[in-house]
Protein backbone atom coordinates (compact mmCIF):
# COMPACT_ATOMS: atom_id res chain seq x y z
CA UNK A 1 0.00 0.00 0.00
CA UNK A 2 1.73 3.01 -0.94
CA UNK A 3 1.31 6.92 -1.13
CA UNK A 4 2.33 8.96 -3.86
CA UNK A 5 3.60 12.59 -2.71
CA UNK A 6 3.26 15.59 -5.88
CA UNK A 7 6.93 15.42 -7.09
CA UNK A 8 5.92 11.80 -8.87
CA UNK A 9 2.70 13.21 -9.90
CA UNK A 10 4.82 16.42 -11.67
CA UNK A 11 7.33 13.93 -13.14
CA UNK A 12 4.66 12.15 -14.98
CA UNK A 13 3.74 15.36 -17.03
CA UNK A 14 7.44 16.27 -17.00
CA UNK A 15 9.03 16.59 -20.57
CA UNK A 16 11.87 17.52 -19.32
CA UNK A 17 15.17 15.56 -21.30
CA UNK A 18 16.74 15.35 -18.04
CA UNK A 19 13.58 13.88 -16.23
CA UNK A 20 12.50 11.23 -18.78
CA UNK A 21 13.84 8.26 -16.58
CA UNK A 22 12.19 9.55 -13.43
CA UNK A 23 9.18 10.50 -15.86
CA UNK A 24 9.09 6.87 -16.91
CA UNK A 25 9.00 5.59 -13.43
CA UNK A 26 6.59 7.69 -12.39
CA UNK A 27 4.39 7.35 -15.14
CA UNK A 28 4.88 3.62 -14.19
CA UNK A 29 3.78 3.98 -10.93
CA UNK A 30 0.17 5.71 -12.05
CA UNK A 31 -0.44 2.31 -13.30
CA UNK A 32 -0.69 0.85 -9.74
CA UNK A 33 -4.73 0.64 -8.38
CA UNK A 34 -3.48 0.18 -4.84
CA UNK A 35 -2.39 4.08 -4.73
CA UNK A 36 -3.15 6.70 -2.23
CA UNK A 37 -2.95 10.87 -2.01
CA UNK A 38 -4.14 13.29 -0.35
CA UNK A 39 -6.11 16.65 -1.61
CA UNK A 40 -2.75 18.32 -0.41
CA UNK A 41 -0.72 16.58 -3.30
CA UNK A 42 -3.85 17.15 -5.89
CA UNK A 43 -3.86 21.28 -4.45
CA UNK A 44 -0.08 21.45 -5.15
CA UNK A 45 0.38 19.45 -8.14
CA UNK A 46 -2.13 21.90 -10.02
CA UNK A 47 -0.66 24.77 -9.08
CA UNK A 48 3.23 23.66 -9.49
CA UNK A 49 1.71 22.26 -12.70
CA UNK A 50 0.16 25.37 -14.09
CA UNK A 51 2.49 27.57 -13.18
CA UNK A 52 3.60 30.29 -15.32
CA UNK A 53 7.83 29.78 -14.87
CA UNK A 54 7.34 26.05 -15.66
CA UNK A 55 8.86 25.19 -18.84
CA UNK A 56 6.10 22.37 -19.38
CA UNK A 57 3.43 24.22 -18.41
CA UNK A 58 -0.46 23.04 -18.86
CA UNK A 59 -3.29 24.75 -19.11
CA UNK A 60 -5.73 25.36 -16.45
CA UNK A 61 -8.18 22.55 -17.99
CA UNK A 62 -5.49 19.96 -18.73
CA UNK A 63 -4.52 20.31 -15.15
CA UNK A 64 -7.85 20.06 -13.41
CA UNK A 65 -8.28 17.25 -16.19
CA UNK A 66 -5.97 15.38 -14.69
CA UNK A 67 -6.77 16.00 -11.47
CA UNK A 68 -10.25 14.64 -11.99
CA UNK A 69 -7.93 11.26 -13.03
CA UNK A 70 -6.19 11.16 -10.01
CA UNK A 71 -9.47 10.75 -8.33
CA UNK A 72 -9.48 6.73 -9.25
CA UNK A 73 -6.94 6.89 -6.07
CA UNK A 74 -7.92 6.62 -2.90
CA UNK A 75 -7.69 10.53 -1.85
CA UNK A 76 -7.61 11.54 2.08
CA UNK A 77 -9.36 15.21 2.78
CA UNK A 78 -7.57 17.78 5.38
CA UNK A 79 -9.43 17.67 8.28
CA UNK A 80 -8.64 19.13 11.97
CA UNK A 81 -7.81 15.81 13.41
CA UNK A 82 -5.18 14.98 10.30
CA UNK A 83 -3.88 18.88 11.16
CA UNK A 84 -3.04 18.16 14.57
CA UNK A 85 -1.41 14.97 13.57
CA UNK A 86 0.72 16.62 11.45
CA UNK A 87 1.54 19.04 13.43
CA UNK A 88 2.77 16.84 16.11
CA UNK A 89 4.42 14.92 13.26
CA UNK A 90 6.13 18.09 12.27
CA UNK A 91 7.29 18.95 15.76
CA UNK A 92 8.47 15.18 16.52
CA UNK A 93 10.33 14.79 13.64
CA UNK A 94 11.49 18.29 12.86
CA UNK A 95 9.96 18.19 9.03
CA UNK A 96 8.36 21.32 7.64
CA UNK A 97 4.37 21.07 8.11
CA UNK A 98 3.78 19.73 4.80
CA UNK A 99 6.19 16.74 4.90
CA UNK A 100 3.99 16.13 7.94
CA UNK A 101 0.76 16.17 6.48
CA UNK A 102 1.66 14.02 3.30
CA UNK A 103 2.86 11.27 6.12
CA UNK A 104 -0.20 12.20 8.24
CA UNK A 105 -2.33 11.75 5.43
CA UNK A 106 -0.48 8.09 4.00
CA UNK A 107 -0.91 7.17 7.99
CA UNK A 108 -5.12 7.90 8.03
CA UNK A 109 -5.65 5.80 4.59
CA UNK A 110 -3.48 2.95 5.94
CA UNK A 111 -0.70 3.35 3.62
CA UNK A 112 2.43 1.93 4.73
CA UNK A 113 5.11 3.63 2.00
CA UNK A 114 4.76 7.06 1.49
CA UNK A 115 6.55 7.99 -2.64
CA UNK A 116 9.03 10.72 -2.29
CA UNK A 117 11.84 11.85 -3.35
CA UNK A 118 11.58 15.00 -0.25
CA UNK A 119 11.51 13.19 2.73
CA UNK A 120 14.43 10.91 3.83
CA UNK A 121 14.45 7.83 1.65
CA UNK A 122 14.16 4.40 3.69
CA UNK A 123 13.50 6.73 7.05
CA UNK A 124 10.32 5.12 9.08
CA UNK A 125 8.06 7.76 10.42
CA UNK A 126 6.17 5.84 13.40
CA UNK A 127 4.90 3.30 10.84
CA UNK A 128 5.06 5.12 7.55
CA UNK A 129 8.20 4.83 5.28
CA UNK A 130 9.43 6.75 2.66
CA UNK A 131 11.28 5.16 -0.19
CA UNK A 132 12.20 7.17 -3.16
CA UNK A 133 11.43 5.61 -6.06
CA UNK A 134 13.53 8.08 -8.58
CA UNK A 135 16.74 7.53 -7.51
Amino acid sequence: MRFVDTNILLYAISRDRGERAKATRANDILTARDLGLSVQVLQEFYVQATRPTRPDRLSDDQAARLVQSFLRFRVQGIDTQLMLAALATCQRFRLSYWDAAILEAARAIGREVVLSEDLNDGQDYDGVRVENPCR
